[in-house]
């Protein structure tokens, strides 16, 4: 019987570079942490009342997308030209956000912790899968 390196049961293949494995990790945990607040949105959703409940739907929504995001950047790094670029310009556009309007807003000491670790990890799955050359696809396709 055989054992499956730690990696596989993240779906990571097991002859993927070490780059790729380390990214591609970050990226699922980041997926798993987006599931896991979209789990936890469902109850302020379901609570929120008239003047709240659409802006709360739309965060539960987007916490679903931004999982469907990670996911695929996981699968497939290299795949997705510009998808990179716009998820890390989200998330650091909320932790500038975030820092601008400080302790008086509700949830910016929250959006800050979490959107800017999500940051950075977006950045360092970025520069470790090369995740820039997704470009380089888009480019050659045009050129046939």
């Amino acid at each position: 019987m055989s054992t499956l390196p730690a990696t596989a049961a993240l779906g990571v293949p097991a002859g993927a570079p070490v780059r790729d494995r380390i990214a591609r990790i970050l990226l699922v945990v980041v997926a798993i942490g987006a599931i896991g607040a979209a789990v936890g949105a469902v109850g302020i959703v379901a609570d929120a009342g008239p003047m709240t409940r659409m802006v709360e739907t739309w965060r539960l929504l987007g916490f679903v997308v931004f999982a469907g995001i990670f996911l695929l950047l996981a699968y497939r790094p290299r795949g997705y030209a510009g998808i990179w670029e716009l998820a890390i310009l989200n998330k650091l556009g909320l932790t500038i956000a975030a820092l601008a309007y400080g302790t008086e807003t509700e949830g910016a000491a929250a959006a800050l912790a979490a959107d800017g670790v999500v940051t950075l990890l977006l950045v360092t799955a970025y520069i470790l899968s090369r995740g820039w050359r997704a470009w380089s696809t888009v480019r050659s396709s045009h050129n046939t």
